[in-house]
């Protein structure tokens, strides 16, 4: 049972940005999954490492792609893709430590983040980004 069911409405019309959209939600629900079957910590931590790893690819792609289109919001976008880095990156560190069990309350926050994040800031960079810079932009 996924955490997050990928609709349409999570396209930004940006397509190397929904493609990666897709994988951070699978990833995100494969994470939900393990933490709902209690995996064990090897598993559910290998996850979470993969899901941190991804998100920081897509992160720098992002940013790349917002800087070379001279979209305004880049610095704010930065900002708050470094904050998910650190949190995400605490939570993997406390849980492998064992100082912290993966938890609904942590998985919640990582679904919200991520929904919030696609449908807000990522859909106004889609909004920014005129037809003709959306398919060549990227190049």
């Amino acid at each position: 049972m996924p955490i997050v069911e990928w609709t349409d409405s999570f396209l930004i019309g940006v397509e190397p940005f929904d493609e990666h959209h897709k994988h951070l939600v699978d990833l995100l629900n494969q994470s939900y999954n393990e933490f709902v079957l209690g995996a064990p910590a090897e598993k559910a931590g290998a996850i979470l490492d993969e899901l941190f790893d991804y998100a920081c690819y897509h992160f720098v792609a992002e940013e790349f792609w917002m800087s070379k289109s001279s979209y305004p919001k880049t610095k704010q976008h930065i900002e708050e893709h470094n904050y998910f880095t650190q949190r995400l990156q605490q939570i993997s560190r406390d849980y492998r430590q064992g100082n912290t069990a993966i938890s609904l309350e942590i998985m919640t926050f990582l679904k919200e983040w991520l929904i919030n994040h696609i449908l807000k800031s990522d859909a106004d960079y889609g909004r920014f980004v005129t037809p003709r810079q959306k398919t060549t932009h990227l190049d």
